[in-house]
Protein backbone atom coordinates (compact mmCIF):
# COMPACT_ATOMS: atom_id res chain seq x y z
CA UNK A 1 0.00 0.00 0.00
CA UNK A 2 1.45 3.26 -0.87
CA UNK A 3 1.82 6.87 1.14
CA UNK A 4 -1.43 7.97 -1.18
CA UNK A 5 -3.30 5.13 -0.52
CA UNK A 6 -2.62 5.18 3.36
CA UNK A 7 -3.43 9.08 3.33
CA UNK A 8 -6.54 8.31 1.17
CA UNK A 9 -7.43 5.84 4.27
CA UNK A 10 -7.27 8.51 6.57
CA UNK A 11 -8.91 11.27 5.31
CA UNK A 12 -11.68 9.41 3.87
CA UNK A 13 -15.31 9.53 6.75
CA UNK A 14 -16.49 6.62 8.26
CA UNK A 15 -18.29 5.32 5.15
CA UNK A 16 -15.44 5.66 3.03
CA UNK A 17 -16.10 8.98 1.48
CA UNK A 18 -13.85 11.77 0.53
CA UNK A 19 -14.39 14.52 -1.32
CA UNK A 20 -11.77 16.17 -3.44
CA UNK A 21 -11.58 19.29 -2.11
CA UNK A 22 -10.31 17.26 1.10
CA UNK A 23 -7.99 15.31 -0.77
CA UNK A 24 -6.54 18.77 -2.55
CA UNK A 25 -6.35 19.90 1.00
CA UNK A 26 -4.46 17.22 1.98
CA UNK A 27 -1.56 17.52 -0.76
CA UNK A 28 -3.19 15.18 -3.12
CA UNK A 29 -3.35 16.20 -6.38
CA UNK A 30 -5.57 15.81 -9.19
CA UNK A 31 -3.47 13.47 -11.28
CA UNK A 32 -2.77 11.41 -7.92
CA UNK A 33 -6.86 11.14 -7.75
CA UNK A 34 -7.13 10.34 -11.47
CA UNK A 35 -4.53 7.42 -10.82
CA UNK A 36 -5.87 6.20 -7.86
CA UNK A 37 -9.13 5.97 -9.81
CA UNK A 38 -7.97 4.29 -12.77
CA UNK A 39 -6.43 1.38 -10.86
CA UNK A 40 -9.50 0.63 -8.67
CA UNK A 41 -8.73 1.99 -5.55
CA UNK A 42 -11.49 4.86 -5.38
CA UNK A 43 -14.65 5.13 -7.06
CA UNK A 44 -15.52 8.24 -8.24
CA UNK A 45 -19.38 9.60 -7.05
CA UNK A 46 -20.72 12.80 -8.59
CA UNK A 47 -18.40 15.21 -9.59
CA UNK A 48 -16.68 16.19 -6.40
CA UNK A 49 -16.22 13.18 -4.13
CA UNK A 50 -15.02 9.40 -4.18
CA UNK A 51 -15.40 6.26 -2.22
CA UNK A 52 -12.83 3.68 -0.96
CA UNK A 53 -13.43 0.88 -3.31
CA UNK A 54 -12.72 -1.52 -0.15
CA UNK A 55 -16.11 0.16 0.99
CA UNK A 56 -19.65 -0.72 -0.30
CA UNK A 57 -21.59 2.29 -1.84
CA UNK A 58 -24.17 3.02 0.75
CA UNK A 59 -26.80 5.74 1.09
CA UNK A 60 -24.50 7.63 3.44
CA UNK A 61 -21.97 7.93 0.60
CA UNK A 62 -24.77 9.15 -1.48
CA UNK A 63 -26.09 11.55 1.16
CA UNK A 64 -22.40 12.77 1.88
CA UNK A 65 -21.87 13.19 -2.04
CA UNK A 66 -25.20 14.80 -2.23
CA UNK A 67 -24.10 17.41 0.47
CA UNK A 68 -20.54 17.81 -1.33
CA UNK A 69 -22.45 19.06 -4.77
CA UNK A 70 -24.68 21.42 -2.96
CA UNK A 71 -21.26 23.18 -1.84
CA UNK A 72 -21.44 25.57 0.88
CA UNK A 73 -23.33 25.74 4.30
CA UNK A 74 -25.80 22.96 3.83
CA UNK A 75 -26.96 20.51 6.56
CA UNK A 76 -28.43 17.38 6.76
CA UNK A 77 -32.20 18.28 7.98
CA UNK A 78 -35.84 17.01 8.51
CA UNK A 79 -36.50 12.95 8.42
CA UNK A 80 -32.53 12.85 6.66
CA UNK A 81 -31.01 13.85 9.95
CA UNK A 82 -33.93 12.30 12.11
CA UNK A 83 -32.28 8.99 10.57
CA UNK A 84 -29.06 9.91 11.30
CA UNK A 85 -29.57 10.48 14.72
CA UNK A 86 -31.37 7.03 15.24
CA UNK A 87 -35.56 8.42 16.10
CA UNK A 88 -37.42 5.38 15.98
CA UNK A 89 -38.80 5.18 12.49
CA UNK A 90 -36.63 6.23 10.53
CA UNK A 91 -33.68 4.63 8.12
CA UNK A 92 -31.92 6.67 5.60
CA UNK A 93 -33.10 6.98 2.33
CA UNK A 94 -33.87 9.32 -0.74
CA UNK A 95 -35.06 12.02 -1.04
CA UNK A 96 -31.94 13.13 1.27
CA UNK A 97 -33.75 16.49 2.82
CA UNK A 98 -31.10 19.15 3.26
CA UNK A 99 -31.06 23.12 4.47
CA UNK A 100 -29.08 25.56 3.03
CA UNK A 101 -29.27 29.47 3.77
CA UNK A 102 -32.13 31.42 2.48
CA UNK A 103 -31.13 33.01 -1.38
CA UNK A 104 -29.48 29.80 -2.48
CA UNK A 105 -31.27 28.44 -5.19
CA UNK A 106 -30.58 25.11 -5.52
CA UNK A 107 -32.34 21.67 -7.13
CA UNK A 108 -30.59 18.02 -6.86
CA UNK A 109 -32.56 15.33 -8.36
CA UNK A 110 -33.37 12.93 -5.24
CA UNK A 111 -33.06 15.48 -2.78
CA UNK A 112 -35.23 18.28 -1.08
CA UNK A 113 -33.51 21.32 -0.70
CA UNK A 114 -34.96 23.66 2.01
CA UNK A 115 -33.92 27.13 2.69
CA UNK A 116 -33.08 28.70 6.88
CA UNK A 117 -32.46 32.62 7.63
CA UNK A 118 -30.05 31.13 10.30
CA UNK A 119 -28.52 28.18 11.34
CA UNK A 120 -26.90 29.44 15.02
CA UNK A 121 -23.81 26.39 16.04
CA UNK A 122 -26.57 25.26 18.81
CA UNK A 123 -28.73 23.94 16.21
CA UNK A 124 -25.75 22.56 14.45
CA UNK A 125 -24.19 18.78 14.72
CA UNK A 126 -21.62 16.07 12.97
CA UNK A 127 -22.81 12.75 12.92
CA UNK A 128 -20.35 9.90 11.58
CA UNK A 129 -18.37 13.25 9.81
CA UNK A 130 -22.07 14.32 8.36
CA UNK A 131 -23.29 18.22 9.24
CA UNK A 132 -26.03 18.11 10.34
CA UNK A 133 -29.04 19.55 12.18
CA UNK A 134 -29.04 18.82 16.29
CA UNK A 135 -31.38 16.56 17.57
CA UNK A 136 -33.24 19.62 19.24
CA UNK A 137 -33.29 21.63 16.03
CA UNK A 138 -34.64 18.37 13.63
CA UNK A 139 -37.39 17.64 16.53
CA UNK A 140 -38.73 21.12 15.56
CA UNK A 141 -38.56 20.98 12.50
CA UNK A 142 -40.04 17.38 12.11
CA UNK A 143 -43.06 19.28 13.55
CA UNK A 144 -43.49 21.11 10.39
CA UNK A 145 -44.71 18.08 8.83
CA UNK A 146 -45.72 14.87 11.18
CA UNK A 147 -49.07 13.96 12.80
CA UNK A 148 -49.02 13.80 16.51
CA UNK A 149 -48.50 10.53 16.96
CA UNK A 150 -45.31 10.42 14.90
CA UNK A 151 -43.92 13.64 16.33
CA UNK A 152 -44.27 11.99 19.93
CA UNK A 153 -41.71 8.81 19.04
CA UNK A 154 -39.80 11.14 17.66
CA UNK A 155 -39.47 13.39 20.71
CA UNK A 156 -39.40 10.20 22.66
CA UNK A 157 -36.68 9.19 20.95
CA UNK A 158 -34.29 12.44 21.45
CA UNK A 159 -35.08 12.69 25.24
CA UNK A 160 -34.26 9.00 25.58
CA UNK A 161 -31.00 8.48 23.94
CA UNK A 162 -29.84 12.06 25.29
CA UNK A 163 -30.11 14.07 22.14
CA UNK A 164 -31.49 16.81 24.19
CA UNK A 165 -33.13 17.47 27.59
CA UNK A 166 -36.47 19.46 27.91
CA UNK A 167 -34.15 22.57 29.32
CA UNK A 168 -32.60 22.67 26.04
CA UNK A 169 -35.88 21.88 23.82
CA UNK A 170 -37.68 24.26 25.68
CA UNK A 171 -34.95 27.24 25.18
CA UNK A 172 -34.79 26.46 21.24
CA UNK A 173 -38.85 26.24 21.04
CA UNK A 174 -38.92 29.94 22.67
CA UNK A 175 -36.20 31.22 20.27
CA UNK A 176 -37.46 29.74 16.96
CA UNK A 177 -41.04 30.07 17.78
CA UNK A 178 -40.55 33.70 17.93
CA UNK A 179 -39.79 33.68 14.03
CA UNK A 180 -43.27 32.10 13.55
CA UNK A 181 -41.98 28.79 12.66
CA UNK A 182 -44.71 26.34 11.71
CA UNK A 183 -45.81 23.70 13.59
CA UNK A 184 -44.50 24.38 17.21
CA UNK A 185 -48.34 24.74 18.57
CA UNK A 186 -47.94 20.74 17.83
CA UNK A 187 -45.03 20.48 19.33
CA UNK A 188 -46.09 21.98 21.90
CA UNK A 189 -49.45 20.15 22.56
CA UNK A 190 -47.58 16.83 22.09
CA UNK A 191 -45.00 17.93 24.98
CA UNK A 192 -48.31 18.52 27.15
CA UNK A 193 -49.62 15.60 26.60
CA UNK A 194 -46.50 14.12 27.24
CA UNK A 195 -46.86 15.69 30.73
CA UNK A 196 -50.39 14.58 31.10
CA UNK A 197 -49.53 10.95 30.47
CA UNK A 198 -46.46 10.97 32.89
CA UNK A 199 -48.54 12.42 35.96
CA UNK A 200 -47.18 14.21 38.45
CA UNK A 201 -45.45 17.64 37.92
CA UNK A 202 -45.29 19.40 34.02
CA UNK A 203 -42.45 20.60 32.72
CA UNK A 204 -43.28 24.18 33.77
CA UNK A 205 -44.00 23.05 37.19
CA UNK A 206 -40.77 21.10 37.49
CA UNK A 207 -38.75 24.23 36.20
CA UNK A 208 -40.32 26.86 38.53
CA UNK A 209 -39.51 24.51 41.52
CA UNK A 210 -35.80 23.76 40.15
CA UNK A 211 -35.23 27.84 39.83
CA UNK A 212 -36.50 29.09 43.13
CA UNK A 213 -35.17 26.25 45.13
CA UNK A 214 -32.02 27.61 43.47
CA UNK A 215 -32.52 31.04 44.68
CA UNK A 216 -32.98 29.81 47.71
CA UNK A 217 -36.64 30.45 48.18
CA UNK A 218 -39.03 28.28 50.69
CA UNK A 219 -40.82 25.70 49.11
CA UNK A 220 -44.36 26.02 47.89
CA UNK A 221 -47.24 23.55 48.28
CA UNK A 222 -48.34 22.46 45.17
CA UNK A 223 -51.79 22.02 42.93
CA UNK A 224 -54.10 23.83 45.68
CA UNK A 225 -58.05 23.89 45.80
CA UNK A 226 -58.57 27.21 47.32
CA UNK A 227 -61.53 29.01 46.08
CA UNK A 228 -64.28 28.73 43.48
CA UNK A 229 -64.67 31.09 40.68
CA UNK A 230 -68.10 30.90 38.54
CA UNK A 231 -69.14 27.34 40.83
CA UNK A 232 -65.81 26.12 39.30
CA UNK A 233 -62.78 25.38 42.04
CA UNK A 234 -59.70 27.03 41.47
CA UNK A 235 -57.14 25.56 41.66
CA UNK A 236 -53.99 26.97 41.68
CA UNK A 237 -50.20 25.54 40.86
CA UNK A 238 -48.14 26.97 43.79
CA UNK A 239 -49.02 28.42 47.38
CA UNK A 240 -46.50 29.85 49.61
CA UNK A 241 -47.48 28.08 53.27
CA UNK A 242 -47.95 30.73 55.68
CA UNK A 243 -48.54 33.70 53.22
CA UNK A 244 -51.54 34.31 50.85
CA UNK A 245 -49.03 34.20 47.99
CA UNK A 246 -50.09 32.06 44.90
CA UNK A 247 -48.25 31.44 41.70
CA UNK A 248 -49.38 30.14 38.80
CA UNK A 249 -47.32 29.09 35.35
CA UNK A 250 -49.24 29.78 32.20
CA UNK A 251 -48.97 26.88 30.03
CA UNK A 252 -46.64 26.46 26.49
CA UNK A 253 -49.20 28.44 24.71
CA UNK A 254 -47.85 31.62 23.02
CA UNK A 255 -51.53 33.15 22.63
CA UNK A 256 -54.44 32.23 25.27
CA UNK A 257 -57.88 32.10 23.65
CA UNK A 258 -60.73 34.71 24.60
CA UNK A 259 -62.52 31.40 26.77
CA UNK A 260 -58.99 31.69 28.42
CA UNK A 261 -58.44 34.67 28.97
CA UNK A 262 -62.38 35.03 30.55
CA UNK A 263 -61.75 31.81 32.88
CA UNK A 264 -58.07 33.88 34.22
CA UNK A 265 -59.93 37.28 34.52
CA UNK A 266 -62.36 34.99 36.50
CA UNK A 267 -59.83 32.74 38.61
CA UNK A 268 -57.53 36.02 39.20
CA UNK A 269 -60.23 37.82 40.81
CA UNK A 270 -61.85 35.01 42.81
CA UNK A 271 -58.93 35.15 44.50
CA UNK A 272 -58.19 38.78 44.78
CA UNK A 273 -61.27 38.96 46.60
CA UNK A 274 -60.56 35.53 48.82
CA UNK A 275 -57.33 37.63 50.13
CA UNK A 276 -54.78 36.02 48.08
CA UNK A 277 -51.53 37.69 46.10
CA UNK A 278 -51.88 35.95 42.47
CA UNK A 279 -48.68 36.01 40.52
CA UNK A 280 -48.51 34.53 36.86
CA UNK A 281 -45.80 33.70 34.23
CA UNK A 282 -45.55 32.87 31.14
CA UNK A 283 -43.62 29.78 29.66
CA UNK A 284 -41.24 32.72 28.12
CA UNK A 285 -40.87 34.01 31.34
CA UNK A 286 -39.81 31.00 33.07
CA UNK A 287 -37.52 29.90 29.59
CA UNK A 288 -36.01 33.64 29.40
CA UNK A 289 -35.61 35.73 32.28
CA UNK A 290 -35.88 32.77 34.98
CA UNK A 291 -33.92 35.80 37.19
CA UNK A 292 -36.90 38.23 37.00
CA UNK A 293 -39.20 35.17 38.07
CA UNK A 294 -37.19 34.81 41.49
CA UNK A 295 -36.72 38.21 42.40
CA UNK A 296 -40.67 39.23 41.40
CA UNK A 297 -41.45 36.44 44.00
CA UNK A 298 -38.68 36.85 46.55
CA UNK A 299 -40.01 40.53 46.29
CA UNK A 300 -43.43 39.73 47.17
CA UNK A 301 -42.63 37.23 49.64
CA UNK A 302 -40.44 40.03 51.39
CA UNK A 303 -43.82 42.24 51.63
CA UNK A 304 -45.60 39.94 53.23
CA UNK A 305 -42.69 38.74 55.92
CA UNK A 306 -42.21 43.04 56.76
CA UNK A 307 -46.14 43.53 56.48
CA UNK A 308 -48.80 40.98 57.03
CA UNK A 309 -51.62 43.36 55.94
CA UNK A 310 -49.49 44.67 53.05
CA UNK A 311 -52.66 46.12 50.42
CA UNK A 312 -55.07 45.28 53.19
CA UNK A 313 -54.52 41.55 52.81
CA UNK A 314 -54.16 39.49 55.31
CA UNK A 315 -51.63 36.22 55.95
CA UNK A 316 -53.28 32.90 54.48
CA UNK A 317 -52.20 30.14 57.70
CA UNK A 318 -51.10 26.59 56.80
CA UNK A 319 -54.01 25.42 58.22
CA UNK A 320 -56.17 27.26 55.83
CA UNK A 321 -57.21 25.34 53.56
CA UNK A 322 -59.17 27.26 51.28
CA UNK A 323 -63.13 28.09 51.84
CA UNK A 324 -65.91 26.01 52.53
CA UNK A 325 -67.40 24.94 49.61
Amino acid sequence: MSRIDRRLIELASPSGYLTRQRAYDAGISARQLRRRAQVGWIDQVGANGFVLASERRTKTVDLEASIAEIGGECWASGATAAALHGFDGYELRRPFHVTVMRGRNIERAGVRVHTTKEMPRIDRSVTNGIVLTSPARTVIELARSLDARRLTAALDSGLRDGGFNEDLLHRRIVALRSKGRYGIPLLLDVIAGLDATRGGESWLERAYLRITAAAGLPKPATQQVLTKALDKLVRVDFRYPGTNVVVEVLGYRFHRDPSQLRRDTERVSALVVDGYRPLQFTYEHLVESPQWVVETVRRLLAQISESPHTSGLGVVRDSDHGPAF
